[in-house]
């Protein structure tokens, strides 16, 4: 087993690297002068099971074109099975047509993916659960809600909380962490007159003096959880904390936020932001590297187990060259024996 990492995330790649006890794979990811990327291995992966780890974050173009050619390089070199560990999967907003003539960016991605060489796919908490069936390989959709479970329980022990979907078509991840947590939720109508805004509608489920927990999957311009926070308020609510697995905060989001009514924001390090929320008191950093380093050992001994398997048959079918022949042979002479065997008449 081995470990290649892409540019986008080598922070997490080294987390994981180092959890996993072993040593990234030596290559060269470089820019042309005209913008095109170069990749090379630099050492023998001949017959290896490679982890690829690459997440498809801003810039989403140059990171996609990235991972793309490093499966090509790694299947051209021979790798005996190549895993994409995509901690965050961009273009998974664009999963369906939402006008006529728009393109269903998701599944082209997955498309991409699959005929690059990809064997198999892992990532955390997919925007729309359907994307798993956009690909023709095996996917495994990993979930923050452990994480934040914990967290929660060592920063807020107070059963005064609430956890809060900030759209309706968060409930179920909303719900999941309520559960673990043994807490009520509510529920934030919105409606959203274009993309990157929104607008508070109501707040359905009682907030009055309770500590909020917003839970959602993705923060991008951070206009819908600042005015989801500002409702929540309004409304009664003690505290507003929120919990977010991808943290895009794209333009002006960390200052939005820093200017908002949450008292914190908790983001996992699926996109590396340690530079852009260096200044930023409110917001905090998970690592999800333990999650991905137990899932990578999982699928490992499930390779080794299948691997070992074929090992063995092909050894015995090596050692023993006759083996079909007995078998087939054997069974031949059983069936003919009861064909031509006769019950003589009782006298």
């Amino acid at each position: 087993m081995k470990l290649l990492t892409g540019n986008s995330n080598k922070r997490l790649s080294q987390k994981i690297s180092k959890h996993l006890k072993t040593k990234l794979v030596h290559s060269s990811i470089k820019k042309f002068s005209d913008g095109e990327i170069y990749i090379e291995i630099n050492e023998n992966i001949r017959g290896n099971s490679i982890f690829l780890l690459q997440s498809v974050s801003s810039p989403a173009n140059d990171n996609l074109m990235e991972l793309l050619l490093c499966i090509d390089a790694l299947k051209r070199s021979s790798a005996k099975n190549i895993t994409a560990v995509i901690p965050y999967f961009g273009y998974a907003r664009q999963d369906r047509k939402v006008a006529p003539r728009t393109s269903i960016s998701a599944k082209l991605v997955s498309n991409l993916i699959t005929k690059a060489g990809a064997d198999r796919v892992v990532t955390v908490d997919l925007h729309a659960g359907q994307i798993q069936g956009f690909f023709d390989i095996p996917v495994d959709n990993l979930f923050a809600t452990p994480i934040f479970a914990r967290h929660i329980k060592k920063k807020l022990n107070n059963k005064n909380l609430v956890c809060i979907s900030p759209d309706v078509g968060g409930v179920e991840r909303a719900r999941a962490l309520a559960r673990k947590l043994d807490i009520g939720i509510g529920i934030i109508d919105k409606r959203r007159p274009s993309p990157g805004k929104s607008q508070v509608m109501n707040v359905i489920g009682n907030v009055q003096g309770k500590i909020c927990v917003i839970v959602d999957d993705i923060i991008d311009s951070g206009g819908t959880i600042v005015n989801a926070a500002q409702a929540l308020v309004n409304r009664g609510a003690k505290e507003v904390h929120v919990y977010i697995t991808h943290g895009v905060l794209s333009g002006e989001a960390v200052e939005k936020i820093k200017r908002s009514k949450i008292k914190n924001l908790v983001v996992t390090d699926t996109i590396d932001n340690s530079n852009k929320l260096k200044k930023a008191n409110n917001i905090e950093i998970l690592t999800i590297s333990n999650l991905l380093s137990e899932a990578i050992k999982r699928m490992l001994i499930t390779i080794l187990k299948t691997t070992s398997l074929f090992v063995f048959v092909s050894i015995i079918f090596r050692f023993v060259p006759n083996v079909v022949q007995i078998l087939t042979e054997g069974r031949f002479v059983q069936q003919k024996t009861n064909a031509t065997t006769k019950i003589e008449p009782k006298l």
